[in-house]
């Protein structure tokens, strides 16, 4: 139980059980130092336990160095609900898991992640004020899109020194809420598509509306394309997935993305640029946090905007000192946190 914390630095881990509902959650809290922990609620099916709790706690992780990068007031959390076989009350779930939320006095604030919506959030909100994403407050899907398109953006500004998208192949693997806006920010763009998603409907809509073409799911990675674009769960890249690349970059939603550090480094030694995903995806969280907040839509879209920026910048410093990006990317994210848990001490 200690080893995932210890590997990832969290603060603390914290499980919750209501037998009336059959709810079985878990909330990991990495860094509080800049601020209350925010991140997503999972409601998915685990193979194990222990499964769920190495995801929410890398998961945790990644958001603490989203937010760090991002310069948002907040420290990184994540919640997992492990989706019950039968599942009878979703309302009286979610109530439950606000109840969890609540007991922490406001350490941490939940949102919308896989698997769960807009509706479930409401119902989280009769029991706690420490969450965001409901009907008053929206689905920060559109604004991840809107990131990863501002990511692709300066990826392809920095491979091909231009401006527009107009005839660039990107290859998108996941039609969620992300992956399809995606998709219809890129269509918008003149962007050429291949996706693939275990749901063929979402595929075969992708074709009638962005006349995408459709390739298999386990076909996606070979395809020929300027950009390969992860947008479903994370761990994809990995030492099978690597050699089968045939793009430039890589450039999507998912969050950990990269099956290890190793993994990083496979994708530098071919030449492929990567776009960390915890910078390149973090416009969903500047979306829920500003709205808590309650900054104006027209900061929020600054804020996403500079995604764009913020990524050319880490080029230009990885190709200056040869190093990958995920990890100059990791460094300074663990030295901002750094900087505030010594500010706390002081």
């Amino acid at each position: 139980m200690f080893a995932p914390m210890e590997r990832t630095g969290l603060q603390d881990l914290h499980f919750w059980h209501d037998p009336e509902t059959g709810l079985q959650a878990i909330i990991a809290i990495h860094d509080t130092f800049r601020g209350p922990a925010i991140g997503g609620c999972r409601f998915i099916s685990y193979s194990s336990f222990d499964d769920a709790v190495q995801d929410a706690t890398r998961l945790a992780q990644g958001m603490s160095y989203k937010a760090a990068l991002a310069g948002l007031p907040h420290g990184g959390g994540k919640s997992v609900i492990i989706r019950p076989d039968d599942l009878t009350d979703r309302a009286a779930l979610m109530r439950a898991f606000g109840r969890f939320v609540e007991s922490l006095g406001g350490r941490y604030i939940t949102a919308m992640d896989s698997g769960t919506q807009v509706t479930d959030m409401d119902q989280i909100a009769r029991e706690t004020s420490y969450v965001t994403c409901t009907s008053t407050m929206g689905d920060p899907s559109p604004s991840t899109a809107k990131g990863v398109l501002a990511g692709i953006r300066a990826s392809i500004g920095f491979l091909d020194k231009r401006q527009d998208l107009d005839g660039v192949h990107v290859a998108i693997q996941g039609l969620g809420h992300v992956g399809y806006a995606l998709a219809r920010l890129l269509h918008d763009s003149g962007v050429h598509l291949t996706v693939a998603d275990i749901n063929t409907q979402r595929a075969l809509d992708a074709c009638a509306e962005f006349g995408a073409t459709v390739v298999e799911s386990d076909e996606i990675y070979a395809v020929e394309a300027d950009v390969f674009a992860p947008c479903g769960l994370g761990g994809v890249l990995n030492e099978t997935t690597i050699p089968k690349l045939k793009c430039r970059c890589v450039a999507g939603s998912a969050n950990n993305q990269l099956a290890d550090d190793n993994s990083g480094m496979q994708l530098h030694q071919r030449g492929i640029l990567y776009a960390p995903d915890y910078l390149i995806n973090s416009g969903g969280l500047m979306f829920v946090a500003l709205r808590h907040g309650r900054h104006s839509e027209r900061m929020i879209d600054a804020k996403i905007a500079s995604i764009r920026h913020s990524l050319l910048e880490l080029y230009r410093h990885a190709d200056k000192v040869d190093m990958p990006t995920h990890l100059i990317a990791d460094q300074r994210a663990e030295a901002i946190l750094r900087q505030a848990a010594h500010r706390d001490a002081a």
